[in-house]
This record gives structure tokens, C-alpha cells and sequence, in this order.
């Protein structure tokens, strides 16, 4: 049975987790033997002078090791650096032969900043310890043994404030993240949740209605009939089509990548011009849309167009169910600035005026303002409308009947 290869990437990064792990231990072996070198070799021939330099530069040996093992690397540096002190013959041996305990400091601030909280106050505690023990056994005088003990408390405190602001700035960033991810999955919810409602509330609504009709006259006026059901087939068919789409778009991590190349699966969303369209299903529903364009037509951004389709569609769907009248206008006016839509039937509608304005004034979208339409409709036209930073207005028309109209700004490449 033939196995397939892994991918590039998993391939790249086990490559590169393996170089990770010899660096490690090379600089862990490499380390130890390049102190032991100073202090018996190099160190000895030149007095000593080269000693605490070299030492200081071999610490960048440990850089791979204390980034994917910081505790064992402290482990091992630790009782090094005390053992290299505790060789150095007494009359070489001076207060600056301490800086040693630098690496195990740095060390110390990595584990504090990188591992549990636990590890790092018990990896605090042991190296203050034993610095403490190595100053008081090899310091040369009372005033130095003190100075000794100030300079290595104030490096073990000072590595360890450190390894805790990287700790909470990582912590902070992680939580940043995490609202950021929580905040785009609601709006993603949210913009299905008005897709889903504004597809499925309008075809459901026109299928109900055909299929009352179709009930009524399938004896007496067979053609009829035949003609309500024609018009129940293509609109859940084309509902169907959306719906799968939908649902496509929220497994598509998951989505097998020949399906997702359909063309049925990737149709564009709808437009402005799909309005003609959505005329000629409203009127088989038994209401006249009339569509007036005021203005220069020309292409705008998607999510405006979408906007734009998704609340007249709403609204008119409003007048099929609700207005009980034969017809409705929509008039839509290309400003330079703006579009706005206006959707106004004669029949009978809600009372009361409901407004949304855009995010910046001081209307609250969900205030008392907001009393018309208890269902999701002109919900979803204002979250759709206040998205945009438009204004939405829903109410009883002075000359009788409802008049929905909606502002939306255009960007300034658009206008």
C-alpha cells in the first residue's frame, strides 16, 4: 500500500524542530567544555585576564538551548558558574569574578517569562540561594561580602521583574487575540444569521403565498395552479441553492477543495441589478414591484450593493406579507454622496416611526426609537443600515400606506 509523502510544510517544520534539538544540545555540551577550557587553559597562561570576558562571550552558546530548554539549561549553568568561581585560585579571585551569575540571570528571567509561575519562583529561589552561598564563601573582606550580596540580589530581582513584563505583555497580546478572534466569529454569525433570514423569510413568503392561491383555484383554474407551483418550484430551488452555499462558506476549513471550485457553490452574491429579477417573483407572488432608478448608474462597492439588495428585498417582502396591496414603488437615487432607496407600498402597515442612525450619532439603534417591526426585518435593515454608517427611517407615509428609506453613504472612489 503506497503512503503519501508529507506536505512541504509539516516536512519544512520537522526539519526545522530537529535543527532546533541538535543546536540544544550542542550548545549545552559546548558550554561547559568552553568554560573549562578558560579556566585551565586560556586562563591560566594569561593570568587570568581573559577568564571573565571569554565567559561572559560563551554564554551565547546557551541562546538555542535557553529559548526550548530553560530549565534544564539553568541546571546545568548554575552549578557550572559555581564550580568555575570556586577554581579560581584565591589570588586571582576578585568581586568581579560575580558578573559570572549574569547567565544564570538571563536564564532565570526566560524561565520566569516563559514557564509556569511555579517554576519560576522555585528557579528564583534556588539561584538566590545559591549566589548567596557563593558570595558569603568566597567574598574577600566584610564590606565586600555585602556589596557582593546588594549586586546579586538586585540582579536576581531585576531578571525576574523583567521575565514578568514579558509574561504579562505576552499574556496581553494572547488575550488581544483571542477578543479579536471571539469578536470577528460574532460578526460572522451576525452576517449569516441576516443572510439566512433575508433569503429564507422572502421565499418562504412567497412560496406560502402561491401555495395558498394554487390550493384555491387548482379545480377551478388549473393553468393558474400549474403556474403557482412553477413559481414554488424556482424559488425554493434558488432558496435550496443559497441555503447551500450558506452552509458550504461555514464548513469550508473542512470543505473538499474539487467541491468548493463549483460554480453553483461560488455564484456571486446579489446586486442592484438582481432587483429586476426579484420584481419578477415578487409579481408572481400577486404584488407589482415598480423599480424608477434616479441618478447616474454605475457599479458601487459589494458590500453596498449587497446591502442595498438585502434591504429592499426585506422590504418588499414586508409589503407581500404584511401591506396586503397589489403594488409597491422602489425608487433608488444614485447621489453623489449617497444611495438612497426608498420602498413605499398604499396598503396597511405598522404604526409608529422607527430611525437608525449611523455609529456616530447619539440614537441608540435598540432606543425607544426603534418601536416598529417586532420581528427580525427592520431589525436586520438597521444592523445592515448602521453597518454602513447610513440612516435607516421605517414608518406610516404621510399619504397613506409604509414607506421604508435607507441612506447609504458611498465611499469617495464610488461617489
Amino acid at each position: 500500500m503506497d503512503i503519501a509523502a508529507p506536505p512541504p510544510r509539516a516536512e519544512s517544520t520537522a526539519r526545522s524542530r530537529r535543527r532546533g534539538q541538535v543546536s540544544t544540545w550542542l550548545g549545552l555540551v559546548a558550554y561547559p567544555l568552553t568554560l573549562l577550557t578558560l579556566l585551565f587553559g586560556i586562563a591560566a597562561h594569561a593570568e587570568g585576564g581573559v577568564l571573565l570576558p571569554g565567559a561572559l562571550l560563551a554564554m551565547f552558546l546557551l541562546v538555542p538551548a535557553a529559548r526550548r530548554r530553560p530549565v534544564l539549561t539553568l541546571g546545568v549553568t548554575l552549578p557550572l558558574v559555581c564550580l568555575m568561581i570556586a577554581a579560581i585560585p584565591g589570588r586571582d579571585r576578585s568581586p568581579l569574578m560575580f558578573l559570572l551569575f549574569v547567565v544564570p540571570d538571563i536564564l532565570l528571567g526566560v524561565i520566569v517569562g516563559r514557564c509556569r509561575r511555579s517554576t519560576g519562583v522555585w528557579a528564583a529561589v534556588v539561584s538566590l540561594v545559591a549566589q548567596m552561598l557563593m558570595v558569603a564563601g568566597f567574598s574577600q573582606g566584610p564590606d565586600a561580602l555585602i556589596s557582593t550580596e546588594v549586586l546579586v540580589t538586585l540582579g536576581i530581582a531585576t531578571a525576574y521583574t523583567m521575565g514578568l513584563l514579558a509574561r504579562e505583555r505576552r499574556e496581553h497580546a494572547e488575550a488581544t487575540r483571542a477578543q479579536a478572534v471571539a469578536e470577528a466569529v460574532t460578526a460572522e454569525r451576525l452576517r449569516i444569521a441576516r443572510e439566512l433570514h433575508d433569503m429564507v423569510a422572502h421565499s418562504i413568503g412567497i412560496i406560502a403565498i402561491q401555495a395558498g392561491m394554487g390550493s384555491r383555484v387548482v379545480h377551478t383554474q388549473p393553468a393558474e395552479a400549474q403556474a403557482a407551483l412553477s413559481t414554488i418550484e424556482t424559488t425554493s430551488r434558488e432558496t435550496l441553492s443559497g441555503l447551500r452555499r450558506t452552509l458550504v462558506a461555514l464548513r469550508r476549513s473542512d470543505a473538499d477543495p474539487a467541491a468548493m471550485s463549483s460554480p453553483e457553490l461560488n455564484a456571486p452574491a446579489p446586486c442592484l441589478a438582481d432587483l429586476d429579477r426579484l420584481a419578477e417573483v415578487t409579481a408572481a407572488a400577486g404584488v407589482r414591484v415598480t423599480l424608477q432608478r434616479v441618478g447616474e448608474e454605475r457599479p458601487l462597492p459589494p458590500d453596498i450593493e449587497l446591502s442595498a439588495y438585502r434591504i429592499v428585498q426585506e422590504a418588499v417582502t414586508n409589503v407581500v406579507r404584511h401591506a396586503g396591496t397589489p403594488s409597491c414603488t422602489v425608487d433608488i437615487a444614485y447621489g453623489a454622496q449617497d444611495l438612497t432607496l426608498t420602498i413605499l407600498d398604499s396598503g396597511r402597515g405598522p404604526t409608529g416611526v422607527g430611525t437608525v442612525n449611523g455609529p456616530h450619532s447619539p440614537t441608540s439603534p435598540n432606543g425607544p426609537s426603534s418601536g416598529v417591526g417586532a420581528g427580525f426585518g427592520i431589525t436586520g435593515m438597521r444592523e445592515r443600515t448602521a453597518l454602513l454608517g447610513g440612516t435607516l427611517t421605517a414608518g406610516p407615509h404621510s399619504g397613506g400606506g409604509f414607506q421604508v428609506t435607507a441612506r447609504l453613504p458611498l465611499p469617495v472612489d464610488a461617489a
